[in-house]
């Protein structure tokens, strides 16, 4: 397939892991829940619904697999995203408020999203 076939998918399955991600997050600290756990809980969600989609959807291919080996990849590669996600939520929650924290997570979201395509595209679901 190619880069942007793989690209589109990526972007429609991110666009819609990002929404369940930031709603929960956004649900959870209007609720009281602090930042940061809010934060982990909401890319939980996400990344529930996005490595099955981009595994049997975005990245499905001969020379691509959805097994134990990536699921321990994106594991890895989504404990790396979800603490710089989570560190900068608590950040700009702590100088600039909740409200701008909410504004701001898509933007975070959006700088690891490309990080996480191309290690997604060339390591998370390789054979």
């Amino acid at each position: 397939m190619t880069l942007g076939k793989h690209a589109r998918g990526y972007l429609i399955v991110g666009l819609v892991q990002w929404f369940v991600d930031w709603a929960v997050m956004v649900l959870l600290s209007n609720w009281g829940m602090p930042i940061e756990p809010a934060n982990v809980l909401g890319r939980v969600a996400g990344a529930m619904l996005g490595y099955w989609m981009n595994g049997k959807i975005t990245f499905k291919g001969e020379h691509t697999h959805v097994g134990r080996t990536q699921l321990t990849r994106f594991i890895l590669m989504w404990i790396g995203t979800t603490t710089v996600s989570t560190w900068s939520m608590g950040a700009i929650d702590e100088h600039l408020g909740l409200k701008w924290a909410w504004l701001a997570k898509p933007a975070v979201e959006g700088v690891l999203g490309v990080t996480g395509f191309f290690l997604s595209r060339h390591w998370v679901y390789k054979k």
